[in-house]
């Protein structure tokens, strides 16, 4: 099973305050998937994207959202105990939040956020036959609106759009087809765990549900089951 999650430090309830409300919808969907991938598979790989580059992140590994605000410690592993790493990665963060509900145990795989389609797809094949849950983990654009982090763009709901088709359709093909320019300009994280995710899952037919897709505050925030 593949789960695609976004990864905003507000779906910690803790790190949410006066958006708890406003993104109940979404931290419930995330919720809802990361319960379902962990009753299909006890280990996950989370692929995410960070600018210190390609590299392997050990379960036994425990990292805190206190750089965001609240020291929420979150483990790799439930039963690690090795000391908190106050610069985790936040998509490797969320993919601990999201673990910790669902009593799995999670490796990280992370990329450099322009690392190209090919490399992105020569990771997820590498992947492709694990027995293991995967974890996908990375935001859309955030320049959908003027107050958005990076202003308005116009070509992010089109971008967004299509990326929510994807996932709905499970069509890898899509995913892969995504333009790494574009989705640097549009400050969309996503694109290149999304490209990994095509790579893993390229050449199987799948069933995906989308179980969420919006943009809260300017952002685009994608949740997504894929099935084989």
């Amino acid at each position: 099973m593949i789960v695609v999650l976004p990864q905003p430090p507000l779906l910690v309830p803790e790190l949410a305050g006066a958006a708890a409300a406003e993104t109940a919808d979404l931290r419930d969907a995330c919720r809802r998937a990361a319960a379902r991938l962990g009753a299909a598979a006890s280990t996950w790989v989370a692929v995410g994207a960070d600018a210190a580059g390609r590299r392997t992140v050990d379960p036994d590994t425990r990292g805190s959202f206190v750089g965001f605000g609240a020291d929420v410690v979150v483990a790799l592993d439930p039963s690690s105990t090795a000391p908190v790493d106050p610069h985790l990665p936040l998509p490797l963060l969320i993919a601990g939040w999201a673990a910790a509900g669902a009593g799995a145990r999670v490796r990280g795989e992370l990329v450099a956020p322009d690392a190209s389609p090919r490399e992105c797809a020569e990771l997820g094949a590498s992947l492709a036959d694990e027995p293991v849950g995967l974890l996908v983990v990375g935001d859309g654009s955030a320049k959908h609106t003027l107050k958005a982090p990076g202003h308005l763009d116009e070509r992010s709901g089109p971008f967004d759009d299509a990326v929510a088709a994807a996932l709905h359709d499970a069509d890898p093909a899509a995913l892969a087809a995504l333009d790494p320019e574009l989705g640097r300009e549009l400050w969309a994280i996503g694109r290149a765990p999304w490209q990994v995710l095509a790579g893993a899952a390229a050449g199987r037919a799948w069933t995906g549900e989308l179980l969420y897709s919006g943009a809260p505050y300017g952002v685009g925030y994608h949740v997504a089951v894929w099935t084989p």
